[in-house]
């Protein structure tokens, strides 16, 4: 199964992802989690020891550049860069999940189709081709990767959203978006929800009914902050992580 995650920035998406990541794994699963934001803080969230030692496939320029078959000052690269080695050399084994960290393009002179694109998106298929295990992936805040390509070949787009007018407006873009490219399957999920009230007003401004509804937590809150793993909490978001996989199982 491969799932995406995006959302309005700030609603929520990482912990959401972490804490599923958590419950595939209890279910027996293989689990893979891949960090696509370009502010990268799943390994934190997960516990991940020194996750500022953790270099990204973005930053490894010189690498990717390679790969691509590019030379220098020639605008031509292979489209079908050889990258099979890479998924185990920069895939972290911890805490009986896998992660990968992809970090930030930031060569803005050499266009959408830059090697580094390139190289990314061919890694980032073969990941999500894998059949065997559940691959979860962080997207970033908003719709721009939804223009990009990078999600494409996923089975399920989750949309993270709070109940609040602005995050509702960006998730129906965002889902407006995911159909045009035909993603298969597209499900909201309720963050910081307080009562029913707010169950109501996020369902009403949808127009459907979020598949879970993720509480909103003082512990989860607490724990971001003393950098405590989300996985070692007990009940801190009720039962909507169990109730997500079962709703993505389904």
């Amino acid at each position: 199964m491969k799932i995406a995650i995006s959302g309005k920035g700030g609603v929520g998406k990482t912990t959401i992802m972490a804490l599923l990541a958590e419950e595939f794994k209890k279910s027996g699963k293989d689990v893979m989690v891949i960090d696509a934001d370009p502010s990268p803080h799943m390994a934190e969230t997960l516990g991940v020891e020194h996750p500022e030692e953790i270099r990204p496939i973005a930053e490894m320029t010189k690498l990717l550049v390679e790969r691509s078959g590019k030379t220098e000052g020639s605008p031509m690269y292979n489209m079908n860069p050889e990258v099979n080695d890479l998924l185990e050399k920069f895939m972290l084994s911890h805490n009986g999940m896998k992660l990968m960290v992809l970090g930030a393009i930031q060569n803005g002179d050499q266009g959408c189709a830059c090697p580094e694109n390139n190289v990314l998106r061919r890694m980032l298929t073969k990941l999500l081709l894998t059949k065997d295990q559940v691959v979860l992936l962080d997207m970033e805040a908003g719709v721009e990767h939804l223009g990009r390509g990078t999600i494409a070949g996923i089975d399920h787009l989750l949309i993270v959203v709070i109940p609040s007018k602005s995050s509702i407006r960006t998730a129906l873009k965002v889902k407006k978006l995911a159909e045009d490219v035909r993603i298969p399957q597209i499900s909201f999920v309720g963050n910081l929800i307080d009562d029913d009230d707010d169950k109501l007003f996020l369902e009403k401004g949808l127009g459907v009914r979020p598949v879970a509804f993720f509480p909103n937590s003082q512990a989860i809150r607490k724990a971001e902050r003393q950098e405590i793993p989300i996985h070692t909490l007990e009940r801190a978001a009720d039962e909507a992580p169990y109730v997500l996989m079962q709703a993505l199982i389904k």
